[in-house]
C-alpha cells in the first residue's frame, strides 16, 4: 500500500497521542496503523481494523494510553442523511471517568461551533442547526479529576439539493446552465447528454460557489438533457434535471421556379449542418406575401412542388427548419405563374362621341397590354399596371367603329389577347334651351343642329319634381324648335333631347324651365285687435307654387316685414305691429326663378286709446284746457265735449296725430263737462277714458253789505252772474284783526245772506266767491260796518253850582269812532252845546250855563255814518 505522511502530537497534555494524516490519491479501502513504544508496543494498538467502506476526505485518529482516564471507544459521528445535524455516539472506555466534554469545530472556518459537557453515563449527543454539506471535527474528552483522555473524529453534514436548475438557449451550438440554492454542497456534478444519440456530451465537477456554466461546441437543432447532483464528503444527492434545444441552422440557397406542369412552382434549398425535426415550407402569394400553402417535409428533404396555383400570380416561398420550439427560416426570390387573358372585356362610349371606355375584369398579373385599331390600322398601344381595369380613349371620331385588344402581363409571360369592337356615339344637339316666354301654360324648346350626321331628334318632357313623363317628341333633322302646349302654370319641366344616328342615340342634352306662375287672387288683410296684428288671407293659386312671399310695409315706417310661407299655406298673421298704422300687403307667388304678385291689400291696425286725459279750467271762465299723453298710432283724434248731466255731445273737435292738448272756448262758466277723446285709424276708432272738468264760475255781481239796525249783523246782497255755480262761499273778516275770517256757504239760488253775531260798531271785509266743483270764481269784496251800541247808564248831575252840570255814562260793547254829546235847553227849546269826545271817553262837564234852568243831555256813539244814541236825561242848574 501507499505510505502515509503521518503526524503525531501530544493530546492536551494527557497520556494520549493524536495521529493524523492526509488522504492519499486514488482509491483506499482502509488504513493499517501500528504504534510502538520505545520500550514496548501495547497490544491494544498493534492493529487498526480495516473498514469496509471508503471514507474520502476523512481523517482517522487513534488514541492510546495505559494510565489515567481512558478515551471513549468506537466514537462515531454521522449525519443520518440530515443536512443540518450530526449525531455523535461512543462506547465508554475502561478507565475512571467523571464526565465528558464535547467540542465541535467547523473545519473550513476553524470555528468552535459547540462546546458541551455531559454526564459520565452519556453515550450519544445530537448536534443540530448545522450548515448543510459542511465538514465538522468533533473532539470527545473523558474527564477524570484533573486528567482527560480525548478522541477526535471528522464528518460531513448531508448536502442540500440545488434548486431552480435552468438550461436555456445560448446559440445554435451552445446552451447555458444556471442554478440556485447550491450553497449546501461541496461539489456539484453536471452531466449533459445528447437525447438524439443518448450519449454523454460533457461532464463537469464544480466546487461550491459556481452558479452557471455554458456548454460549447454542441450540435445545432438538438435536444439535450442536463442532470445535476450534489456531493459533500461521502454523501451524494441527486438534484433536478432540465432539457433544452440548440437553435437549428436555417436552409440555404432557397429558390422558387416553374415546374413542368402548368400553374405549378417548385421550391429547392440546400440542407444545412446539424439536426432538425422537419422543414415547414410556406408558399406566400402576392406583394403582401399572404400565406396560401403550408407543407411539412422531413428534415432530410431539399425540395417541394406546389400544384394548382393561380395563373399570373407572384409567389415566394419561406423554408423554416424546426427543431423543438425553435425555428430558422430562409426566403426565396419571387416567381410568377403564366397569366390568362382578362375576361369581361367591354368597349363603351359612355355617352361621349369622342371617346371610348375600355374595361375588363381584373386578371392576376403585373399589368396589361392594350391596343386600339380602326379598320385594322393601329390607333394607339398602351401598357397599364395591375389594378387598373379600364382605359379611356380620347379624341376619337364620332360614330366610328373601333376594335380593342387586351392581354395580361405577369413577369416574363404575356397571355393571348381578348378582342371586342364598338361604335362611338353621335354628337348631341347643341345650345338646347327651354323658356316660357311669359306664358303660364306653354314652353318653347330650341336648339342648334348637331355638326355631325344625324337622322333626327327625339325628346322627352318630364315634370322635374315628380319625374313623371309628360310627353315624347320626335322631329326631323331640319327642325330646330318646338312648342309644348297645355302645361300647368308655375310648374318646372325638364326636356331631354338626343340626336339619332343609326342604331345609337347621342348623349342626352337637357334644359329646364318653369311655366310662368299665376298671381294669387283674393288677397285680403284683416285686423286682429288682441294681440295687435294683421291677418293676411289669399286664395289657393291655380298651378304650382314653390312658396308665397309676403311683403308688409307702412308709409309711416321705414322698416318693412318680409316673410315666406309654404305652398300649402293660405293665411299668415303679422304680430307686433305698430298701433293705428295703415299697412299695405303684397303677396307674391314664387315658382322657380319667376314671380307673380297680387294687387296691394291695405288695412289699419287698431289705434291705442289715449292715456292720462286731463281736463282743467282754461285761462277764462268760458274755457277748458284738455291734455293727454299720445299712445302711438292713429291718424287723428276726435275730442268730444258733453254737458255732464245730459251726456249730450255739444262739441266735436278733430285734432291731428301728435297734438296733445286743446283749449275749448265759449263755454258756460261754472259748468260741469265730460270730455272723451276718440283715436281714429282708418275705419277703426277707440275711446279714451272719460274725464270730468269744470269751467271756473263768474263772480257774483252788485255785492252790497248793510248793517241790520240793532241786530249786530250785516245783511249781504248780490246778484247772480251769468252761467252756473254749485253755490257761494262768503268770508267775513274783521278789519285790522289777525283772527281767522268767518266763512259761510249759500246755495246756488241764494242772492242774500245775513251775517249775525258780529261786534257792534265794527267794520268788516266781506268777500264772496261763486263755487263750481273744486273751483272758485274770482272774489268780490266789500267793506261794511255794524251799527255801534248806544251808551248806557247815562247820568246828568249838578255838582252844586248854578252854572255847571256833569254828565257820565257806561262804555257800550263794540267799537265806535267817537262820542257826540248834545246838551239841550228845555227853557228855550234849543240845542245850546255839542261836544265830540274820543271813543274811550266816559264823562264830560258843562259850564257857563244859565242858572235855574232845566237842561236835557243825549250821548250818541258814532261809527262812520252809523249812530246809536242813549235816552235823554234832564237836570236843573
Amino acid at each position: 500500500g501507499t505510505l502515509l505522511n503521518v503526524s503525531v502530537s501530544d493530546h492536551d497534555g494527557s497520556d494520549s497521542l493524536l495521529l493524523s494524516w492526509d488522504e492519499p490519491e486514488g482509491d483506499a479501502k482502509g488504513y493499517l496503523l501500528a504504534l510502538s513504544s520505545l520500550e514496548r508496543v501495547p497490544p491494544a494498538c498493534e492493529h487498526l481494523a480495516r473498514s469496509g467502506t471508503r471514507r474520502p476526505a476523512a481523517d482517522s485518529a487513534c488514541a492510546m494510553s495505559d494510565a489515567g482516564p481512558a478515551a471513549v471507544r468506537n466514537l462515531s459521528l454521522s449525519s443520518g442523511g440530515s443536512s443540518a445535524s450530526l449525531r455523535a455516539a461512543w462506547a465508554h472506555g475502561h478507565g475512571r471517568r467523571d464526565g465528558y466534554r464535547l467540542a465541535l469545530w467547523h473545519s473550513d472556518s476553524q470555528t468552535l461551533v459547540r462546546n458541551e459537557s455531559l454526564l459520565p453515563s452519556a453515550s450519544t449527543f445530537l448536534f443540530d442547526g448545522l450548515l448543510a454539506g459542511s465538514e465538522y471535527a468533533l473532539k470527545v474528552s473523558t474527564l477524570a479529576g484533573s486528567s482527560q483522555a480525548s478522541t477526535s473524529i471528522h464528518q460531513w453534514t448531508a448536502p442540500s439539493i440545488p434548486t431552480q436548475l435552468r438550461l436555456s438557449l445560448g446559440s445554435s451550438t451552445s446552451l447555458v446552465a444556471s442554478w440556485a440554492g447550491a450553497a449546501g454542497a461541496a461539489w456539484l456534478h453536471l452531466e449533459l447528454r445528447n437525447l438524439l444519440t443518448q450519449k454523454v456530451s460533457t461532464t463537469l465537477s464544480a466546487r461550491r460557489g459556481l452558479t452557471s456554466y455554458t456548454f460549447q461546441h454542441l450540435h445545432p437543432g438538438t435536444q439535450y438533457w442536463l442532470g445535476l447532483s450534489a456531493t459533500a464528503g461521502s454523501s451524494t444527492v441527486v438534484g433536478p434535471n432540465a432539457t433544452a434545444w440548440t437553435y437549428p441552422l436555417g436552409p440555404g440557397n432557397v429558390t422558387l421556379s416553374s415546374a413542368e406542369e402548368q400553374n405549378s412552382l417548385q421550391a429547392r434549398w440546400s440542407i444545412p449542418g446539424g439536426h432538425r425535426d422537419f422543414y415547414l415550407v410556406t408558399l406566400r402569394e402576392g406583394e403582401d406575401s399572404i400565406p396560401t400553402r403550408n407543407i411539412s417535409v422531413g428534415g432530410d428533404n431539399d425540395h417541394v412542388t406546389f400544384h394548382g396555383l393561380s395563373p399570373g400570380q407572384q409567389y415566394s416561398v419561406q423554408v423554416v427548419a424546426v427543431a423543438g420550439p425553435y425555428r430558422a427560416s430562409a426566403h426565396s426570390t419571387a416567381a410568377w405563374t403564366e397569366p390568362r387573358a382578362p375576361s369581361g372585356v367591354s368597349l363603351s362610349s359612355q355617352g361621349s362621341p369622342h371617346s371610348l371606355l375600355a374595361s375588363w375584369e381584373e386578371a392576376t398579373g403585373e399589368g396589361y397590354l392594350l391596343a386600339l385599331s380602326l379598320a385594322e390600322h393601329p390607333v394607339k398601344n398602351s401598357s397599364l399596371l395591375r389594378g387598373v381595369t379600364s382605359f379611356t380613349y380620347e379624341g376619337l371620331h364620332p360614330g366610328t367603329l373601333y376594335t380593342f385588344e387586351v392581354s395580361t402581363v405577369a413577369g416574363p409571360y404575356t397571355s393571348s389577347p381578348r378582342c371586342i369592337s364598338n361604335w362611338t356615339y353621335p354628337l348631341p344637339p347643341e345650345q338646347l334651351t327651354l323658356s316660357n316666354g311669359g306664358h303660364s301654360t306653354s314652353l318653347q324648346a330650341s336648339w342648334r343642329a348637331a355638326s355631325s350626321g344625324s337622322t333626327g331628334y327625339t325628346g322627352t318632357l318630364w315634370e322635374t319634381k315628380s319625374q313623371e313623363q309628360v310627353r315624347n317628341v320626335t322631329v326631323g333633322s331640319d327642325w330646330t324648335n318646338v312648342t309644348l302646349e297645355n302645361l300647368v302654370p308655375g310648374r318646372q319641366y325638364t326636356l331631354e333631347m338626343a340626336a339619332m344616328a343609326g342604331p345609337y342615340r347621342s348623349p342626352v342634352r337637357s334644359a329646364t324651365d318653369w311655366t310662368y306662375p299665376l298671381a294669387p287672387a283674393g288677397v285680403t288683410l284683416t285686423n286682429t285687435r288682441r294681440p295687435m296684428g294683421l291677418s293676411a288671407f289669399w286664395d289657393t293659386a291655380a298651378g304650382d307654387v314653390d312658396q308665397f312671399h309676403l311683403q308688409l310695409y307702412s308709409k309711416s315706417h321705414a322698416a318693412q316685414r318680409n316673410t315666406s310661407v309654404g305652398p300649402n299655406t293660405h293665411n299668415f298673421t303679422f304680430l307686433g305691429l305698430s298701433p293705428g298704422t295703415q299697412y299695405f300687403l303684397k303677396v307674391t307667388v314664387l315658382a322657380g326663378p319667376y314671380r307673380s304678385s297680387s294687387h296691394f291689400a291695405t288695412e289699419w291696425t287698431y289705434p291705442l286709446s289715449l292715456a292720462n286725459v286731463s281736463v282743467q279750467p282754461g285761462r277764462k271762465p268760458q274755457e277748458l284746457h284738455v291734455s293727454w299723453v299720445e299712445s302711438g298710432g292713429g291718424r287723428d283724434h276726435l275730442v268730444q265735449l258733453s254737458v255732464a248731466e245730459s251726456l249730450s255731445i255739444i262739441r266735436n273737435v278733430s285734432v291731428p296725430r301728435g297734438v296733445t292738448q286743446l283749449d275749448l272756448e265759449g263755454l258756460v262758466p261754472g259748468s260741469r263737462y265730460r270730455v272723451e277723446i276718440i283715436s281714429q285709424a282708418g275705419p277703426h276708432r277707440i275711446s279714451s277714458q272719460t274725464a270730468i272738468g269744470y269751467t271756473v264760475p263768474l263772480p257774483p255781481r252788485s255785492l252790497s253789505a248793510s248793517p241790520v239796525s240793532m241786530a249786530r249783523a250785516l245783511a249781504v246782497h248780490w246778484e247772480t252772474a251769468p252761467g252756473h255755480s254749485d253755490g257761494y262761499l262768503l268770508s267775513v273778516l274783521e278789519e285790522g284783526s289777525s283772527a281767522p275770517p268767518r266763512t259761510l256757504e249759500a246755495g246756488k239760488d241764494s242772492t242774500n245772506v245775513t251775517v249775525p253775531q258780529l261786534e257792534p260798531g265794527t267794520c268788516y271785509l266781506v268777500g264772496i266767491w261763486a263755487v263750481a266743483g273744486p273751483y272758485r270764481s274770482l272774489p268780490e269784496n266789500i267793506s261794511s260796518c255794524t251799527v255801534p251800541a248806544a251808551p248806557t247808564n247815562l247820568s246828568l248831575t249838578n255838582p252844586g253850582s248854578s252854572s255847571d252840570l256833569y254828565t257820565s255814562w257806561n262804555k257800550p260793547p263794540g267799537g265806535r269812532d267817537h262820542y257826540r254829546i248834545t246838551l239841550y235847553s228845555l227853557s228855550t227849546q234849543s240845542r245850546i252845546q255839542v261836544q265830540t269826545l274820543g271813543p274811550d271817553a266816559l264823562n264830560c262837564s258843562w259850564t257857563h250855563l244859565e242858572a235855574g234852568s232845566e237842561f236835557a243831555v243825549q250821548v250818541t256813539a258814532v261809527k262812520g255814518s252809523l249812530e246809536a244814541s242813549s235816552i235823554n236825561i234832564t237836570q236843573w242848574t
